[in-house]
């Protein structure tokens, strides 16, 4: 349970902490937070959709980039034939729980 015990700080029944971040308007928390789970094994995990009125930037975004130029194809056709290449199944328990049908 996630009790408000002053604006900008919570309390759990642990020692983790809510806090109010450097930048204004921001919220700090240092470990993992789940939404609809209670075992996040990332830094967020969220089971059930999430809905975003805003962008979303991601550091593969060309906007979040510079100094972008070509490359040479012949010597990245080389490093790409060194790379291993895997095909993968889900584990069903994982599949189940993230609603995956076609594993």
């Amino acid at each position: 349970s996630l009790q408000a015990s002053n604006p900008g700080q919570f309390e759990n029944d642990g020692d983790a902490l809510w806090q109010r971040g450097h930048v204004p308007e921001t919220l700090v928390y240092h470990g993992r937070v789940g939404i609809n789970t209670d075992a996040p094994d990332e830094a967020l995990v969220v089971c059930g959709n999430a809905k975003v009125m805003g962008r979303v930037m991601h550091p593969s975004d060309s906007r979040a980039k510079q100094n972008i130029r070509e490359v040479d194809t012949n010597e990245q056709l080389r490093r790409i034939k060194e790379m291993r290449l895997v095909e993968y199944d889900y584990k069903p328990e994982f599949a189940s729980v993230m609603g995956i049908k076609n594993t």
